[in-house]
C-alpha cells in the first residue's frame, strides 16, 4: 500500500486531549477504511505565520500512514468537513523516516545545520 505523511491544524482553543482525541479519530477512520496508522505525533500548540479564521496559534498534529487511496479520501474528506480542523496537508512518500520527526528532534540532533554568526 502507499505510505503517506499528514499535517493537520486545529483550533487554538481546543484542549490537549480534544487536540490528542482528533488524532485518535482520524486514526480510526483510517483503520476502518483498510489502512493503518504507523505513527502519530502530538506537536503542541504553534503559532502560524498568518492568520486562519481569525486564529494566530492552532495545534498542529502529523500521521504516518500505509493505507490505499481510497481510505485516505475518505479521512481527508472527514477533515474538511470537521469543524475544529483548520488545514490539512497530505504528502505521499516512497518510504518513512525512521525515528522521531524533525519538530520533535532537538536542536542538537539535527544534523547539516550551518552556524550562526
Amino acid at each position: 500500500m502507499p505510505l503517506y505523511e499528514h499535517v493537520f491544524i486545529s483550533r487554538q482553543d481546543l484542549s490537549n486531549t480534544q487536540a490528542e482525541g482528533l488524532i485518535e479519530h482520524f486514526s480510526t477512520v483510517l483503520s476502518d477504511n483498510g489502512g493503518k496508522v504507523v505513527d502519530n505525533e502530538y506537536w503542541g500548540v504553534k503559532t502560524m505565520a498568518y492568520k486562519i479564521n481569525k486564529n494566530r496559534k492552532g495545534h498542529y498534529a502529523y500521521l504516518r500512514t500505509d493505507a490505499p487511496a481510497a481510505a485516505i479520501q475518505e479521512m481527508e474528506r472527514l477533515m474538511r468537513l470537521h469543524d475544529d480542523v483548520m488545514r490539512v496537508l497530505t504528502i505521499k512518500m516512497d518510504e518513512h523516516a525512521e525515528g522521531p520527526s524533525v519538530q520533535m528532534q532537538k536542536r542538537d540532533e539535527r544534523e547539516g545545520r550551518r552556524e550562526r554568526r
